[in-house]
């Protein structure tokens, strides 16, 4: 029996951004398929930038009912300050204000990674904020004495578009400062039944010298 093999280099499917390809039924033998429940929406690079904002509407960012999750990666946060928090809070009318009601809760466990001298596993409370338009902490205090530290994380929200339910969101972040690494979780609401259309970051003090957020969208499974 012999095998048909395809011409790579006649091989010439564009398809759409975030798409993938699949076999069909017609002719050429192709179609477009989502290719993941997740997609990619955003990316921001921080160039000494006091704060990194996702608006709805603005620079191709969905951040609607198009999406029941709404996921951001930060990777490598690097602060210029020597005492800054990485922080959050969102918005109601698109990026006009940041100060959203929140209840949080945190918790946190930390190692002396290179001295070894030292650990902690506690439930964090000066990182909870209660009924509060304060921003969100997502890890505690980071001194950075170091060049090569920083943090990394993953953050949540949950149907952020709803106008009945008060809006879920949960984070997982790391850090090292000063040689001493630190695991931070957090969760509470964003208590407003109000449509959620932006987000912002930054640092309790400073600005972000460096690195990047992500942001996705997934879907329903």
């Amino acid at each position: 029996m012999a095998i048909s093999k395809f011409n790579y280099n006649s091989f010439n499917v564009t398809p759409v951004a975030g798409a993938g390809l699949a076999f069909n039924a017609s002719a050429n033998g192709f179609s477009t398929v989502t290719a993941t429940a997740m997609t990619h929406i955003k990316t921001l690079t921080a160039s000494s930038s006091s704060t990194l904002s996702f608006v709805n509407g603005a620079s191709d960012v969905v951040f609607d009912g198009t999406y029941p999750v709404y996921m951001f990666k930060l990777i490598n946060l690097h602060p210029s300050a020597s005492d800054a928090q990485t922080q959050f809070q969102v918005s109601t009318n698109t990026g006009s204000s940041y100060g959203v009601t929140i209840t949080s809760n945190s918790f946190e466990a930390g190692h002396n990674g290179e001295g070894d001298d030292s650990s902690v596993l506690q439930y964090a409370g000066n990182d909870d904020l209660v009924q509060s338009t304060s921003f969100q902490p997502l890890t505690n205090t980071q001194y950075h004495s170091n060049a090569d530290e920083a943090m990394s994380g993953t953050l949540h929200i949950f149907n952020p578009a709803s106008t009945t339910f008060v809006k879920q969101f949960m984070s997982t972040c790391n850090r090292i400062n000063n040689n001493n690494l630190g695991h931070h979780k957090h969760g509470g609401i964003i208590n407003t039944t109000s449509a959620v259309d932006a987000i912002q970051f930054k640092f309790a003090a400073g600005n972000i010298d460096s690195g990047s957020i992500k942001m996705y969208g997934i879907k329903d499974s």
